[in-house]
C-alpha cells in the first residue's frame, strides 16, 4: 500500500478496474426495484464546466448510494447535439458542424469518464445521429396525420444580411446579433405542434401530478400555461377593405378578464398587424411607417413589457358594445398579434399600462371601480384602481355597485344577449412553432410538390439525412444551395420535388431523449420494452434555467407519446431537482470595451472576511472594478477548469468540494482555500486507511462484533458515534442533502483519529468496523480513493467490490449507552461536563452534578438555589 495519497495513480486504477468490469452496464430486472437517475444532457460546447461537475456529481452519488441500498439503477448520458452554437463556430473556424460537434463530444466524454462518473455508456445518444432523430422525423409525421402537427404563416425575425431567422433573444435593439443589420418582420409558412390542445391537462397535472418538484417550477409552468377565464367580445364597426368587404365581418375580438371595467374603455388598441391597422396605413403614411418601425425587434411578452409602450391614432373607430359610443382604434406596439384577437380594449382607469399609454397621448381616463375610503387621483397611478378584490364598480350605469365576479356575470349576460360576446377561457400558452430556417438541425420530412404542395416523406424512406459536410457561411441555410439534397421525387406522383430545408426546434431533440435512453439500440421502433420498464424517470436533475421550456415540451412530448400508444404514463419525471449555479468572483475594466481579468493577473486587497477591498492589474498597476459574485463564464475570465483540477487535485476532491461547500439546490460561491481543505481531508483518510492497514487482518475483526458485552467504555463510545452520525447520514441521503453527508463523514474520520484506547478489548474490530462504514459513506462522493482503501484493506474479501457492498447496517445496539454525558452549567455558564448512567433518574443527576468538582469550584460555597434539566443535554445549577 503506498505511504502518500497519489490521486492520478489511485483514480487510473480505479477506472481501469471499472472499465474491466463493465461496472456500470445496467440491463433490465423485473427482480429488483428500478430506479432512473438522470441528468439533462449537456450541449457538447467543447469543454465542461463547474456547473456540469456538480451537476453530474450529485447523479452520480445518488446512484451509486441507491446501487448498494439494492436497486437496480441507470444513469445514462447524452449529447444535445444540434444548435445555433456549432453553426457560429462554423462561421468562425471554416469546419463543418459536424466534426466540430462529434469532436467536442469526444472531448467532452473523455472528461465525464475522469470524473468516475457511473454512467452506462452503452446508451450513449446524440441528438445529431441519424438513428436518433429518425425517430424526430417519424413521431412528426404521426402527429401530422393525427392532426397535432400543421403548417401555418408565422411572423418571423430576418437578417436581411445572414438570410436567416433570427430567434427573439438574437434580436438586440432591433437589430441582428451578428451582422447588426435591422431586423424585418416577414410571414413566412412553418409548422407548430398542438400543444395548446394538451393546456387543460397540462396544467392539471402541474398541480396534481408533480407531488416531487419544486414549488417555484410549478409555479413557473403555471404561469407560462397561463389560464384565464373572463369575457371574449365584439366591438362593432363598419369598416371596409378595398374590395369593399367588411373587415373581420365587421366585428373586432378582444378578451378581457375585467369585464367589470367595461363602461371605462376610452380606446383600443391593435397590434401592427391587424388588419384595421393594415388598413389604415393605405391612406396614411405616418402610420404605415409607425407600423413598420413597430415590426423592428423581437416579439416576446417579456421584450415588449420593457419596451417603451408607443402608439398612434389610426383615424377608425369601432362601436362600444354597451353604450353605443365610438371608441378610438390606435395601433399600440405593445399588442402582439399572435396572442388572442391580436386586440385589447383600453381602460387607463383601472390598467396601469392603459394609465400611462393615456397619459402620454392625452386619452380620456374615466373611474367606474371605487373603494371606499379611497379618493381617486387621475394624475398618478395608485395600486388600489386595479384592485378587484374590495372594489365596487361605479359610474356604469346598469351595472354600478357590483362586485368584480357579479359585474363580469353582468355584463356577460348582456354581452351574450346582444350576440356580440361570451364568458371564455383563455391560455397564455401558444402553440410550440419548431420551423427553423438553418442548417445544423432535424430536416424536417416534407416534400414540396408544384402540384401537390407540401408531401410527407413516406415513413419507409427515414430518415431525411442531413448532409454532414456543409460549413454555413452566414448567408442563409446552406441546404438551399444542396442539390444533391434539395432535388427529389414527389412520393405521390413521381415528379421533380424539392425537399424542405427548414429544421426542427432543437427542443425537439430533447423532449424525448430520456426515453430513448432506455432503448438506445432498438431499430425498429422509437421505443421499447426498456421504456416500460424504466420510465417514469423516478429523479431528473438539471439547472433552473430550464424551468420552463423543456419541461413543458417534454411533458407535452410524453402526452402525445401516450396518446399514440407508444407509452403508457402521464407524465415523464416523478422527481425534479433544480441545483444551484456555480459563482466565482468577476473582475473588469471598462474602457473602449468590458475588458475581464483572470484573478492571477491581479493584485487583490481583501478585509479580515475575505472581502475584497480594491483590485489592481500586475500589468499596469491601475485599479480594476469588482463585479462581485456571478456565475463561472469564459467570457468573464472567472471560470474554473475541470481538467486542470482534476489534475492538480483529483476527481475525488472535486467531487468532494462541490458537494460538501452547499445543499445542491442553493448556489455555490467557488473558494480555492475549501478546495484545499478538502484534498486535505482526502489525505487524512489515507494516513487512517494507512495506519488502519498496519494492524494484522484488519477487516477480519468484524467478527469480534457479534460478541460486543465484552467491549471496553472508549470502544462502545467510538460505535455510539459512528452509529450516530450514519443514522443522520442514511437520513440525509434519503433526502439528497449531500453537504451533511460529507460532514457526516468528517465526524466519522474525527471519532477514528480521536480514537486513543487501542489495546481496549474489541479496539481493532471497532476501528475495523467504523472505517469499513466510513468508506462506504464516502464511496459515493469519492468513489476512487474509497475503492483503493476498501480493495487494500480487505473489505473486499468480505462484502465483495465497493461498488455493489451492501450499505452499512445501523447497529441499534451500538446507539444504548451505558453513561451520557451531560453539559454543566453553573448561573448559565458552561462549566465542564458529568457522566451519568443512562437511565439516571433527576435525583441522581442533580446528585452527581453538586458533588462534581466543577460545581464545587465555581459554586465558590454557595448553596444551590435551583437545579434545572433538560435531558440527555445539560444540567444548570443556580446558586
Amino acid at each position: 500500500m503506498q505511504d502518500k495519497y497519489n490521486h492520478l495513480e489511485v483514480e487510473r486504477a480505479a477506472q481501469a478496474h471499472w472499465t474491466a468490469r463493465d461496472a456500470y452496464r445496467v440491463v433490465e430486472d423485473s427482480h429488483r426495484k428500478k430506479f432512473y437517475a438522470c441528468s439533462m444532457l449537456p450541449y457538447p460546447s467543447g469543454k465542461l464546466h463547474m456547473g456540469h461537475v456538480r451537476n453530474y456529481t450529485i447523479n452520480d452519488m445518488l446512484t451509486r448510494y441507491l446501487r448498494m441500498s439494492g436497486y437496480n439503477v441507470l444513469m445514462p448520458m447524452g449529447w444535445d447535439a444540434f444548435g445555433l452554437p456549432a453553426e457560429n463556430a462554423a462561421l468562425k473556424n471554416g469546419v463543418p458542424p459536424a466534426k466540430w460537434t462529434y469532436d467536442n463530444i469526444a472531448y467532452m466524454k473523455k472528461q465525464m469518464q475522469a470524473m468516475g462518473l457511473a454512467i452506462d455508456w452503452s446508451r450513449e445518444v446524440a441528438t445529431c445521429d441519424p438513428a436518433y432523430y429518425r425517430w424526430n422525423q417519424w413521431l412528426f409525421l404521426k402527429m401530422l396525420e393525427k392532426g397535432i402537427a400543421y403548417r401555418k404563416t408565422q411572423v418571423v425575425n430576418w437578417d436581411p444580411v445572414d438570410q436567416t431567422v433570427l430567434a427573439n433573444e438574437q434580436v438586440i435593439d432591433g437589430k441582428g446579433w451578428r451582422t447588426g443589420a435591422v431586423v424585418e418582420k416577414r410571414e413566412i409558412p412553418g409548422y407548430y405542434l398542438k400543444i395548446t390542445d394538451y393546456a387543460e391537462e397540462l396544467l392539471q397535472h402541474v398541480q396534481h401530478k408533480l407531488p416531487g418538484w419544486p414549488e417555484r417550477v410549478k409555479l413557473m409552468q403555471e404561469n407560462w400555461i397561463g389560464k384565464s377565464e373572463g369575457v371574449r367580445f365584439a366591438f362593432t364597426h363598419d369598416i371596409r377593405d378595398d374590395a369593399g368587404e367588411l373587415i373581420g365581418g365587421g366585428r373586432m375580438y378582444v378578451f378581457t378578464t375585467r369585464a367589470d371595467t367595461i363602461m371605462g374603455v376610452t380606446f383600443c388598441a391593435v397590434a401592427p398587424e391587424h388588419p384595421l391597422a393594415t388598413q389604415a396605413a393605405r391612406r396614411d403614411p405616418a402610420l404605415a411607417a409607425f407600423i413598420e418601425e413597430c415590426k423592428k425587434g423581437g416579439t416576446t411578452e417579456a421584450e415588449l413589457a420593457v419596451k417603451d409602450k408607443e402608439g398612434m391614432r389610426t383615424g377608425l373607430s369601432v362601436i362600444h358594445p354597451i353604450t353605443q359610443e365610438p371608441v378610438e382604434v390606435w395601433v399600440g406596439n405593445y399588442v402582439l398579434m399572435g396572442y388572442g384577437d391580436g386586440a385589447v380594449m383600453g381602460v387607463p382607469g383601472h390598467d396601469e399600462r392603459d394609465f400611462a399609454f393615456a397619459q402620454k397621448y392625452g386619452i380620456p381616463i374615466v373611474q367606474v371601480v371605487q373603494i371606499d375610503g379611497e379618493a381617486y387621483d387621475y394624475g398618478r397611478w395608485q395600486d388600489w384602481y386595479a384592485d378587484k378584490e374590495r372594489g365596487l364598480t361605479c359610474n356604469s350605469f346598469d351595472f354600478s355597485g357590483f362586485n368584480y365576479k357579479d359585474a363580469v356575470n353582468a355584463v356577460a349576460h348582456a354581452l351574450e344577449r346582444k350576440g356580440l360576446g361570451e364568458k371564455k377561457t383563455t391560455w397564455r400558452l401558444r402553440d410550440w412553432g419548431i420551423s427553423r430556417q438553418r442548417y445544423w438541425g432535424t430536416p424536417i420530412p416534407i416534400i414540396h410538390c408544384e402540384e401537390h404542395g407540401a408531401v410527407p416523406v413516406p415513413e419507409q424512406d427515414l430518415p431525411v439525412v442531413l448532409p454532414p459536410d456543409c460549413v454555413p457561411d452566414g448567408t442563409g441555410n446552406p441546404l438551399n444551395r444542396r442539390e444533391d439534397f434539395l432535388r427529389c421525387t414527389c412520393p405521390v406522383c413521381g415528379k421533380d420535388a424539392r425537399r424542405e430545408t427548414d429544421t426542427m426546434d432543437t427542443f425537439v431533440d430533447s423532449s424525448w431523449y430520456f426515453m430513448r435512453y432506455c432503448d438506445p439500440q432498438l431499430d425498429t421502433a422509437m421505443v421499447g420494452e426498456g421504456t416500460r420498464y424504466w420510465m417514469p424517470m423516478d429523479q431528473y436533475i438539471g439547472g433552473i434555467e430550464h424551468a420552463i421550456l423543456h419541461l413543458l415540451y417534454a411533458r407535452f412530448w410524453t402526452k402525445v407519446m401516450r396518446d399514440l400508444g407508444l407509452v403508457t404514463i402521464d407524465e415523464p419525471f416523478t422527481r425534479l431537482l433544480t441545483q444551484g449555479m456555480v459563482l466565482n468572483e468577476a473582475f473588469s475594466r471598462t474602457t473602449t470595451g468590458k475588458q475581464y481579468y483572470w484573478q492571477h493577473e491581479l493584485d487583490i486587497e481583501r478585509d479580515e472576511h475575505n472581502r475584497v477591498i480594491s483590485a489592481r492589474s500586475k500589468a499596469d498597476g491601475l485599479p480594476v472594478d469588482y463585479e462581485g459574485w456571478t456565475t463561472m463564464s469564459k467570457s468573464k475570465n472567472n471560470g474554473v477548469d475541470p481538467q486542470a483540477l482534476i489534475e492538480k487535485y483529483g476527481a475525488d476532491t472535486a467531487r468532494l468540494y462541490t458537494m460538501f461547500t452547499a445543499p445542491p439546490e442553493a448556489t455555490l460561491e467557488w473558494n480555492d482555500a475549501a478546495l484545499e481543505g478538502s484534498y486535505r481531508f482526502l489525505r487524512r483518510v489515507w494516513q487512517f486507511g494507512q495506519k488502519l492497514g498496519g494492524h494484522e487482518a484488519v477487516a477480519g475483526q468484524t467478527h469480534a462484533l457479534a460478541h460486543p458485552s465484552g467491549f471496553g467504555k472508549a470502544v462502545k463510545a467510538l460505535r455510539h458515534e459512528i452509529h450516530t452520525v450514519l443514522r443522520q447520514v442514511d437520513y440525509d441521503y434519503g433526502r439528497m442533502q449531500y453537504n451533511t453527508v460529507v460532514s457526516g463523514a468528517m465526524k466519522m474520520l474525527n471519532a477514528l483519529e480521536d480514537f486513543k484506547a487501542p489495546q481496549e478489548p474489541g479496539a481493532r474490530a471497532a476501528l475495523a468496523e467504523g472505517f469499513g462504514i466510513l468508506l462506504r459513506v464516502l464511496y459515493p462522493a469519492t468513489p476512487h480513493i474509497a475503492h483503493a482503501l476498501w480493495q487494500q484493506l480487505g473489505y473486499a474479501d468480505l462484502h465483495g467490490d465497493l461498488i455493489d457492498a451492501p450499505w452499512p447496517h445501523l447497529d441499534e445496539q451500538a446507539l444504548v449507552q451505558d453513561e451520557v454525558e451531560l453539559v454543566l452549567q453553573v448561573n448559565g455558564k458552561h462549566r465542564g461536563t458529568i457522566s451519568v448512567a443512562a437511565g439516571a433518574s433527576r435525583e441522581d443527576i442533580e446528585r452527581a452534578a453538586l458533588a462534581s468538582e466543577a460545581f464545587q469550584k465555581f459554586a465558590e460555597g454557595k448553596a444551590p438555589k435551583k437545579v434545572i434539566i433538560v435531558p440527555s443535554r445539560l444540567v444548570n445549577v443556580v446558586v
